[in-house]
């Protein structure tokens, strides 16, 4: 178990002729992408998809990196995209320079493309982009928002040229349900809480956190406090809820960050019974709902991938 980092890592190690991906369908294409020739990667279940990696599609990127280039911008232009996002993404970031990110790394995937070229476009989740440049010291006022339906993405020439991030137009639905208020309402109940929240989180949440990571982080954050302490994390329930059941024995008491969000739906269709369906399949001679991307597009995504994997 981790986050998409850490199985990326594992699914790219592994002497296993199968490897059974129990997350959503873009984390099952990066480990057919990592893996030998030989091995062969399923899904549980197919319909485990990816609202966030839907929202950058192909084809709206290769228009805006045409606009780009009309307007003598792309050449300046690193193009990042977050492991959220589909092998098709990872292979236009790699053949145009670009590499892969994760939550954990995005801070050195910025450094690196920084040393690269002036400006990062950033797929698709604009929050992460956001959070991570900002930290960087990056101001708001040079980070541009890309809207795939707005002309030109909805911006100026000027904008787009004087923007040293330019944001796609993407999110989790699941991180972006906290709000500001909630963690004053939170504060405000329980004093001396710890706010941790993830980096997929609206930015004005992030501003009000004591601290942002990853899930790896997350966790991290949670393990090494002292005995006593009290968190309220902002992220998926179920995880919430692993951590709160795992170190409650050491006398710390998790709680989500809202007690009404909702869980990631598609994540949640890898169930106990499609696991040991695709598992008794494979006891029988059967590969079932196999994970397969085209070696056009696998070639340039192990390209991103790899980079990302040598920046750690």
């Amino acid at each position: 178990t981790g986050d998409s980092y850490k199985l990326s890592r594992i699914a790219a190690e592994t002497d296993a002729k199968y490897i059974v991906f129990c997350g959503v369908h873009f984390m099952a294409e990066s480990a057919d992408v990592l893996g030998r020739p030989d091995q062969q990667v399923i899904l549980p279940d197919l319909n485990a998809g990816c609202s966030m990696a839907d929202m950058a599609e192909i084809s709206q990127v290769e228009a805006c990196w045409e606009a780009l280039e009309h307007l003598g911008l792309a050449e300046e232009t690193v193009p990042l995209t977050y492991m959220n996002s589909t092998a098709a993404i990872k292979a236009f970031c790699g053949e145009r320079g670009g590499l892969v990110c994760t939550s954990s790394n995005a801070d050195a995937a910025f450094r690196w493309a920084f040393e690269r070229g002036k400006r990062i476009l950033f797929l698709p989740d604009q929050h992460l982009g956001r959070n991570t440049g900002y930290a960087m010291g990056i101001p708001l006022d040079q980070m541009a928002v890309w809207d795939p339906w707005g002309l030109q993405g909805g911006q100026t020439k000027q904008t787009l040229a004087d923007s040293r991030i330019l944001l796609w137009k993407g999110h989790c639905a699941v991180h972006l349900r906290f709000l500001p208020s909630h963690v004053d309402q939170v504060r405000a109940k329980y004093p001396g809480i710890q706010v941790i929240v993830h980096p997929e989180c609206r930015w004005e949440v992030c501003q009000k956190a004591d601290a942002l990571g990853s899930t790896e982080r997350l966790i991290a954050l949670v393990e090494q406090a002292p005995a006593g302490q009290m968190f309220a994390v902002g992220t998926e329930i179920h995880l919430v809820n692993r951590m709160a059941r795992r170190f409650a024995e050491q006398g710390k008491r998790v709680i989500t960050l809202d007690d009404t969000g909702c869980l990631c739906t598609t994540m949640y269709r890898i169930s106990p019974h499609h696991l040991a369906w695709a598992l008794e399949n494979l006891v029988e001679g059967r590969v079932v709902n196999r994970i397969q991307v085209r070696p056009s597009v696998k070639r340039w995504a192990k390209v991103a991938l790899d980079r990302m994997l040598e920046i750690g």
